[in-house]
């Protein structure tokens, strides 16, 4: 698997819940998807156009074989998101796992221009790291027998944001705290509701009282 950073790579070219526990099955065999150099082979045009403007974006990223677990449980032209590019330099993310690329692609515009500039106009530091509590899991909606998006790599919980002077704001112990603090949070918030089709936090019910759900999609379900 190679990273990719900038414009370096060839290739050839519903609401969903949080809180259940992650099904930790083996992925089912498929043709493989990438050549024995390691490269990956997508030949979907979308998927082609998605990583090279996920690339444009400044991210730093490994696209990712397509990966079948059963049960309707998937992760389709997907990739390691390990940077997201910043006005002041990369955005480091922690603890995903396969991400769609779509979602790969609004995440890193939000955190950039959501997230990082927010930071700075409101709490006075830059961001330097999203904390996320993972991103592709197959389960299921919380109380329902629905799959949640987790199930298809198309969504991905942020815990907490860490900026450049130290501090840790985290959803948990944030949302309520200090009033800088309060808005920040509701600021990125807003910011994500306006990118991506639904988004839960801690108003929206006791299961995401310490997190930040982003989810891909067509509508526009904000919480």
């Amino acid at each position: 698997m190679r990273r990719i950073t900038a414009l370096v790579f060839s290739l050839p070219f519903a609401l969903a819940g949080c809180g259940v526990a992650p099904d930790t099955r083996e992925p089912v065999p498929r043709a493989p998807a990438s050549s024995g150099s390691g490269s990956v082979n997508w030949e979907k045009p979308a998927a082609r156009q998605c990583v090279s403007e996920l690339s444009a974006s400044g991210a730093q990223f490994a696209p990712l074989s397509d990966k079948y677990y059963g049960a309707g449980c998937q992760a389709l032209d997907s990739v390691q998101l390990e940077r997201v590019g910043g006005d002041l330099g990369p955005l480091t993310v922690t603890n995903l796992g396969p991400l769609a690329c779509p979602l790969a692609n609004i995440f890193s515009g939000w955190a950039r221009y959501g997230v990082d500039r927010a930071a700075r106009q409101i709490l006075g530091s830059p961001l330097v790291r999203i904390e996320t509590m993972g991103s592709y899991s197959c389960r299921n909606v919380a109380g329902t027998g629905r799959l949640s998006a987790h199930s298809r790599a198309e969504a991905v919980d942020v815990g907490a944001f860490v900026l450049a002077d130290g501090r840790r704001i985290s959803v948990k112990n944030g949302w309520n705290a200090s009033e800088k603090e309060r808005e920040f949070l509701r600021v990125v918030h807003r910011s994500a509701c306006k990118r991506f089709g639904t988004v839960l936090g801690p108003d929206y019910n006791a299961a995401h009282h310490d997190h930040l759900h982003l989810e891909h999609g067509n509508g526009s379900f904000c919480r």
